[in-house]
């Protein structure tokens, strides 16, 4: 009798402890706020535990990596002569940006650093160069001019300089995206300085909702207004624009895209380009080059790439017009949905 009780105490504290164990795995929704990369980020996804410090080291593995405000990352040591080692982050994207690179004709290109700076956009002090300094700066910019071997970065030019800055972010959340799918996140949104990649669904079973911006000036960003509205249950959405980091000279806006093959700031009809594809880094780099390309040829990008939807946002004839590209048109939502 004595051990037909122990063993049924026994089967009793095992079931105790499975049932313990599953309330304890039980998933829950996690909500994670902070600044990376000079802009805020915005992550959220449900799952058994809370993987927050991975994600923080995904985000700054880029920092290390990519950025020109960082003396000691990869680009800046490269962009210093001190080095042509790169590391799997900058052969990544140097690989994008290379695709985007051939397909715009030019109109996107990561070696444009020396003209970023010259306009006021990067780390140096110049502003508003004449034409002669950019013509001396244009010959330093290509991406024909310049290929991986292996782990080394070989530049037919001394002097080039690379900026990342118009698809790090992207890389950022993709790699964040990546980390939650390793330890078997199945519904996430990552948000990194307005770029966005989901999964699955939000914490009320329902896909998520991602705004896209009306184009305004604001560089504070104060008054957000929303053009559009998206349900989204996969992929990556990005938007480029000159209604936010742009500076105004004697009456004239200066704009942060630069074109690399005038050397100027951009003036094409597109207010706003934003680009929806299954990774946020390639979604980034579209839709700065569509900044560059203008509306029509970027519609035809668009419509002739299986792997990407658009919207665009583009002045005609001093009105304010919208193009959606048809895969994008069936995720647009009413405000009230």
């Amino acid at each position: 009798m004595r051990n037909r009780k122990s063993g049924f105490f026994y089967l009793a504290f095992c079931l105790c402890s499975v049932f313990l164990t599953a309330c304890a795995r039980e998933a829950f929704n996690v909500d994670v706020r902070g600044e990376i990369y000079g802009t805020y980020y915005h992550i959220k996804y449900r799952h058994t535990e809370d993987i927050t410090r991975e994600l923080s080291h995904e985000m700054k593995r880029v920092d290390a990596s990519l950025s020109l405000f960082n003396p000691s990352s990869v680009l800046s040591r490269i962009n210093r002569g001190e080095s042509d080692d790169t590391d799997t982050l900058f052969r990544r994207v140097f690989r994008q940006a290379q695709k985007v690179y051939w397909e715009t004709d030019g109109a996107y290109d990561i070696t444009i650093a020396p003209l970023v700076n010259a306009w006021g956009f990067g780390p140096g002090e110049e502003r508003l160069p004449d034409s002669a300094r950019i013509d001396s700066l244009r010959r330093l910019v290509g991406m024909s001019k310049a290929q991986l071997q292996e782990e080394k970065l070989v530049c037919r030019i001394s002097g080039m300089q690379w900026d990342a800055g118009s698809i790090a972010k992207g890389l950022g959340v993709d790699l964040v995206a990546e980390c939650l799918e390793r330890h078997g996140v199945q519904s996430y949104m990552v948000e990194i300085g307005g770029e966005v990649r989901v999964k699955g669904m939000n914490d009320r079973r329902k896909p998520w909702r991602i705004g896209i911006d009306r184009p305004e000036d604001d560089p504070a960003a104060q008054s957000r207004e929303l053009q559009m509205i998206l349900k989204m249950t996969e992929g990556a959405l990005a938007t480029s624009g000159n209604y936010r980091n742009f500076y105004l000279h004697e009456g004239r806006k200066y704009a942060h895209t630069i074109h690399p093959l005038t050397g100027y700031p951009v003036q094409t009809d597109i207010l706003s380009a934003s680009v929806y594809a299954s990774s946020c880094m390639a979604a980034d780099a579209y839709a700065t080059a569509f900044m560059v390309t203008g509306a029509e040829r970027a519609k035809r990008l668009i419509e002739k790439n299986p792997g990407l939807e658009g919207c665009l946002i583009y002045e005609e004839n001093g009105s304010l017009k919208t193009w959606i590209s048809e895969g994008l048109k069936a995720k647009v939502v009413s405000p009230d949905e």
